[in-house]
């Protein structure tokens, strides 16, 4: 089996500022590039690169786990799949499937779709993870007991951090709707809720942005969220997105926008605030 490649952390960190923030997950000391994984159509090979960017060394065990969305767009860890969900570890291999990283090095993984002349039409998720691997305490330095009557606790925190990797299966016949939205005004924050309604067989994935339009008809961009997914097989997602709350919205209109990645219209509303 060919040997994951490791490369010095800035090197790989000079090529990938091609890329925004958008494209990177970091968390704690542990930097994962890109931030999702979607294989179409012919695709059978793709590389997600870590980068260790903390002052030691850390190893990090890498297994699949599972999620379900709510739809206040939070997770659940499963183990079986809801109605109309598939999971995508068993169509898929990856190597290493454990990893240890100096202070500033990168490593690539490698995953690659196999038997896929089992799978059906639809989307197939699961997702990665990397989770940090405690060193082991070296013998005489156990925890020394100061009264043998008392209790000791020793709480560790294990660390760990996923992405979706997600299988799309035939031609898309997915579509969404925004409706349901709410402005709300309290504590001197203001806010807009927004429903999104997905039909069809896959998952969304794209940016929403909000204008204020006056009744002048002058517009101005006033908030924006990146990857913003709705994750099959949800059909509903509430979302609430922080706006200005020095804007008068007793007048005037709201357009709201989701896109995709590639600039590809989801959904537009105008929202009429009068």
């Amino acid at each position: 089996m060919k040997q994951s490649s490791k490369s010095p952390f800035l090197f790989v960190l000079g090529i990938l500022f091609i890329f925004n923030s958008s494209f990177i997950y970091a968390q704690g000391d542990l930097m994962v590039i890109p931030k999702r994984l979607v294989f179409r159509g012919l695709e059978r090979s793709k590389e997600i690169n870590l980068i260790n960017t903390g002052a030691d060394t850390a190893t990090y065990a890498i297994s699949f786990i599972q999620y379900k969305m709510k739809e206040d767009g939070s997770f659940d860890e499963i183990t079986e799949p809801e109605e109309n969900q598939n999971f995508a570890d068993e169509f898929l291999r990856y190597y290493p499937r454990r990893v240890n990283l100096a202070p500033n090095e990168a490593q690539t993984i490698r995953v690659q779709i196999t038997k896929s002349n089992l799978m059906n039409p639809g989307e197939y998720r699961s997702h990665i993870y990397f989770r940090a691997v405690e060193k082991e305490t070296a013998l005489g330095e156990s925890d020394v007991i100061v009264d043998e009557n008392a209790i000791s606790i020793n709480i560790k925190t294990v660390f760990g951090i996923s992405i979706p990797v997600i299988i799309r299966n035939g031609e898309s016949s997915t579509e969404v709707n925004l409706k349901e939205f709410l402005l709300i005004q309290e504590d001197d924050k203001t806010q807009l809720s927004i429903e999104f309604n997905r039909n069809g067989n896959f998952s969304t994935y794209g940016d929403l942005s909000v204008e204020y339009i006056t009744e002048e008809g002058e517009s101005s961009a006033i908030a924006s969220v990146r990857g913003l997914a709705v994750y099959t097989p949800n059909n509903k997602r509430r979302f609430i997105i922080n706006i200005p709350g020095d804007i008068d919205y007793s007048k005037g209109k709201l357009k709201v926008t989701y896109k995709t990645e590639d600039d590809i219209l989801y959904d537009e509303i105008l929202y009429d605030l009068n």
